[in-house]
């Protein structure tokens, strides 16, 4: 693929954060709409990005999520900003289950100065991180440890999940669909994402722009069943008038 200056700086930017619309694109670059579209196609027809509604992203497998640290990288400021703006609504004094993921991970660090909190979680680096907050206690599943990224699945971790109700989940996930469902990669991890949500007052889901229109093989669950979605860019179409629909609160983080 021959490509020009400008079109190796957007698609950098675009892999730092693993998403972007077509305007944010033109702001950054200084050129029209409708020169970042033709640079779009072009590297989408190269396969270097891939195209949805008014924006890119990119290429990801349906059936394989990316690396750990691959995905810890990707977007690490907007997922910063994400578990910030989570941080400042959970009240102190309650109880919280955490999920697997990056941006859960997150969440853990920005949590580590509250009080008061009964943490449930099935990742262990959620649990080596907030056993670092001297006031918070921490509860983890058993279950199958996956090598790659230290989560907790299987059916054990299943029946452990379900001899609680916390006050909310605060749960991530890889992909969110067109059509609201939220989806992910392992079967295994599915299981217990569905258990904490069934398990939970409330469910908060924390998801960068990178999940938006990104596609994966299982489905967790759908936009009906959570009741906030903090996320760090607005969501493209036609993910407002579904959030509507299903009666979810938005929260953009913003730059602190």
């Amino acid at each position: 693929m021959n490509t020009n200056p400008r079109q190796l700086q957007l698609l950098a930017a675009v892999r730092e954060r693993g998403s972007m619309s077509v305007d944010q694109l033109a702001d950054m670059l200084g050129v029209t709409l409708q020169t970042v579209r033709r640079d779009v196609q072009r590297l989408a027809d190269d396969g270097a990005l891939t195209r949805f509604h008014g924006g890119v992203r990119i290429p990801h497998s349906t059936i394989e999520n990316l690396g750990h640290r691959q995905r810890e990288v990707l977007n690490a400021e907007g997922k910063a900003r994400i578990a910030r703006a989570v941080a400042r609504q959970v009240p102190h004094d309650c109880s919280l289950m955490l999920n697997i993921g990056t941006t859960t991970e997150a969440i853990a660090k920005a949590l580590l100065q509250h009080r008061g909190l009964r943490v449930i979680t099935n990742n262990l680096n959620v649990a080596t991180i907030l056993s670092q907050n001297p006031e918070c206690e921490v509860i983890v599943a058993g279950g199958v440890v996956r090598a790659r990224d230290l989560g907790i699945v299987g059916e054990a971790a299943v029946d452990f999940i379900r001899q609680f109700k916390v006050d909310i989940a605060l749960i991530g996930i890889s992909g969110i669909e067109a059509d609201g469902t939220l989806r992910d990669f392992d079967y295994r991890e599915v299981k217990v994402a569905q258990t904490i949500i069934q398990h939970a007052r409330e469910v908060w889901l924390a998801a960068d722009a990178s999940k938006f229109n990104r596609a994966a093989m299982v489905e967790a669950a759908t936009l009906s069943q959570i009741q906030r979605l903090f996320t760090d860019q607005p969501p493209p179409e036609p993910f407002p008038a579904l959030l509507a629909e299903a009666g979810v609160r938005l929260d953009v983080a913003e730059d602190d």
